[in-house]
């Protein structure tokens, strides 16, 4: 009977990652940001199409939570019992079929069916593949890995722009089946490529290259309740005020700001395209700047770009405003999950970050549902006050989690911090 892989089978993964499966894996979180991209872009069209109002997107958004929350709860557990790639070959075939039901349509209830498979697929890619590369420790193939979800996200608008000029918003959805045929494809291939990845399947060995689990402090657990609980609140908050600010920037440019649906197309894509190229800005360098530093910084800043959103005197302004809240949130999520194992320790990094994962989904959907009620009752200008306000709320709990986990004894190196130290 095989003992499982050694730990020069997990080295050699490591080191081959970046040339193969490293590559799928960039490939994977285009395919899952390029869903995210469409929706608000889509949305002003789609809604005339199915007769609903502004604020009806939110229930698509609480669709795609709800399908999210489903699995991404159960996607660690379930790569541990069949592996990697014959989990994402599902979410590859779960997301084609949310974009046949799109394509065809009829009935605004149909819309809402594809909204919840769109949320499955998610859950289960984002889930297991920031579990899988969170835990072998390569903290700049996560960067690339999310930047890359910035290249689906900024790709999305452009789809929908070109496909509403030409048609309708169908045949964007008609492209999404395609790239998702392609990716399920890609996933079954490889399935076996990936045995021995941290975490990836049955027997698999223990995480690589991750900082040493702290240690006992004062009697206490490395990772006490409350750090988990802030851990878990600065995610939901943060993809709540990312969502928001991307799901219905093309509603208030087309309203207010008085754009034309190409010209908001466009400001969408360069809001996502911010949040890309910071991405892999920040995984260009060799030695990436301490995750702590990036979470703080990306976090105030955002806030200043949701202000001059709010303040809004011109156009120029707002998109700058816009650009600005992308390229800042950028490198936040990453970093968040780099500092999961560091806070909460190995053991209980592979269920915190589905947890995490979890409630990003949770908040993106509700902080965004929650966005177009408000626009819808209090009016499309009240688009930059509630950004600035989510915003606020997403940089106090970041704040919340820092000083926990300084409380409980760890430092940003996953190290017991010296006031702390026996």
């Amino acid at each position: 009977m095989s003992a499982g892989p050694t730990r020069t089978d997990e080295t050699r993964l490591a080191a081959t990652a970046p040339r193969s499966l490293a590559a799928l894996s960039l490939a994977g979180f285009v395919a899952l940001g390029l869903p995210d991209g469409m929706w608000g872009t889509a949305w002003p069209t789609m809604r005339h199409t199915f007769h609903q109002r502004v604020g009806a997107l939110g229930l698509l958004l609480v669709a795609v939570t709800a399908g999210a929350l489903l699995t991404s709860l159960a996607t660690a557990r379930l790569i541990q019992r069949v592996g990697v790639g014959t989990v994402l070959t599902g979410a590859a075939g779960l997301g084609g079929v949310a974009a046949v039901l799109l394509v065809a349509a009829s009935s605004w209830s149909m819309v809402v069916a594809a909204a919840f498979f769109v949320g499955t697929a998610a859950g289960i890619l984002d889930t297991g593949l920031n579990v899988v590369v969170a835990m072998s420790g390569r903290v700049r193939l996560l960067n690339l890995l999310h930047g890359s979800y910035g290249v689906g996200t900024a790709l999305g608008p452009v789809v929908v722009t070109v496909a509403v000029l030409v048609s309708s918003w169908r045949p964007a959805y008609g492209f999404l089946f395609a790239v998702e045929v392609v990716m399920a494809a890609s996933w079954w291939s490889t399935r076996a490529s990936w045995a021995g990845a941290p975490g990836s399947g049955p027997g698999a060995a223990r995480p690589v290259e991750v900082a040493p689990e702290p240690s006992r402090i004062d009697g206490r657990q490395p990772a006490p309740r409350l750090v988990v609980a802030a851990g878990i609140t600065t995610f939901f908050t943060y993809t709540g005020f990312e969502v928001s600010a991307g799901q219905w920037a093309a509603t208030y440019l087309r309203g207010p700001a008085g754009l034309s649906a190409g010209a908001a197309g466009v400001v969408v894509f360069a809001y996502w395209a911010c949040l890309t190229a910071v991405r892999f800005a920040v995984a260009a360098p060799r030695t990436t700047p301490p995750p702590v530093l990036l979470v703080r910084t990306g976090c105030a800043a955002s806030v200043v770009g949701a202000l001059l959103v709010w303040w809004g005197p011109s156009p120029g302004v707002t998109i700058g405003g816009l650009c600005l809240i992308g390229g800042a949130l950028a490198p936040v999520y990453p970093a968040l999950v780099t500092l999961t194992p560091r806070r909460v320790g190995l053991v209980r990094a592979h269920r915190v970050i589905g947890w995490q994962v979890a409630a990003a989904g949770v908040g993106g959907a509700a902080i965004s549902a929650l966005a177009g009620l408000v626009l819808q009752h209090d009016g499309l200008r009240s688009f930059g006050p509630f950004l600035a306000a989510s915003g606020g709320l997403m940089l106090a709990a970041s704040v919340a989690l820092e000083v926990l986990a300084r409380a409980a004894g760890v430092t940003s190196a996953g190290r017991p911090s010296r006031r702390a130290a026996p």
